[in-house]
């Protein structure tokens, strides 16, 4: 199989750990990468002011993949989302696809609609499969708890991602199961991890971060694990500082990539465990 794979923008800038990771796994799982220089921002940052803009910035990218015959893997939610729209809305509105195709025109693209968004977890998930992942599983997790978070753009609006089932999802929680980890239940699973509020309403994105961490911990989880680099760095930066808190916020998130990678006897620079603002080593530990 092979893909084409769209990091965007803040993967490589500030998580590059998620990248180093998702290769790795998918590298060990037969998955072959193409990376395209030519990508660019998805769009999402300008989505909610230039929806025109935000969609001939989608619709480059969805080009030039087609362009190549290429499927697009991204490990981004945010990106996911973004570029699920835009293919949506370009397929239902016809005058939409020609204005953005005479802009594409002059770079020679054009947008057909011809290829697939896949998230980073639909493809271990749909196209690797459960099976195949426990085979590359060396060392399994043993009494590890994880409190799967699913994230809001992957989910939502459900009809135009169709990642998952939007009040009951699985998908994330038979993943993390694979590894060998218990994937609990907890109240506010489904729910924002208040990134998107981060800059607009500190105060808000903070308390809607600490119910999260507070209600995974009393829950039972050993680790909040995660698979979009926003959700990643919201939690990091409410976990550091958790110490004056008495622990009560101290759930340590950890990318679902580095979970798995190291029940598959990755390397763990190789899944770039040492750009991690923590140590995973009370992970290591549940290793069988």
């Amino acid at each position: 199989m092979t893909l084409a794979l769209f990091l965007g923008c803040n993967i490589p800038a500030r998580v590059k750990q998620y990248e180093l990771s998702s290769r790795a796994v998918l590298a060990n799982l037969g998955v072959e990468l193409v990376d395209i220089r030519e990508f660019n921002c998805c769009g999402y940052p300008i989505r909610n002011l230039d929806f025109k803009t935000f969609i001939l910035s989608s619709a480059r990218n969805l080009a030039l993949a087609e362009q190549r015959g290429l499927n697009i893997i991204t490990p981004c939610k945010c990106c996911y989302g973004s570029l699920k729209k835009a293919d949506h809305e370009l397929k239902k509105d016809s005058l939409l696809r020609e204005e953005i195709n005479r802009f594409l025109s002059r770079e020679g693209l054009e947008y057909k609609g011809n290829i697939e968004i896949k998230h980073l977890l639909s493809v271990l998930y749909h196209d690797v499969g459960i099976d195949k992942i426990r085979e590359h599983i060396h060392s399994p997790y043993k009494g590890l708890k994880i409190a799967s978070h699913y994230g809001c753009h992957a989910l939502r609006p459900s009809h135009i991602v169709q990642f998952d089932d939007p009040v009951s999802p699985t998908l994330f929680d038979e993943l993390v199961k694979a590894t060998g980890a218990e994937s609990i239940y907890w109240p506010a699973r489904l729910e924002c991890c208040g990134a998107p509020l981060l800059g607009v309403n500190d105060d808000l994105s903070m308390i809607i971060t600490k119910k999260k961490l507070s209600d995974g911990k009393q829950s039972g989880a050993h680790y909040l694990c995660t698979a979009c680099p926003y959700c990643q760095l919201q939690f990091e930066m409410v976990f550091m500082n958790s110490p004056k808190n008495n622990g009560k916020f101290g759930l340590q998130p950890v990318l679902y990539t580095q979970l798995l990678g190291l029940c598959m006897g990755i390397d763990r620079d190789h899944l770039g465990i040492h750009l991690n603002q923590m140590d995973l080593g009370t992970l290591e530990a549940h290793q069988t």
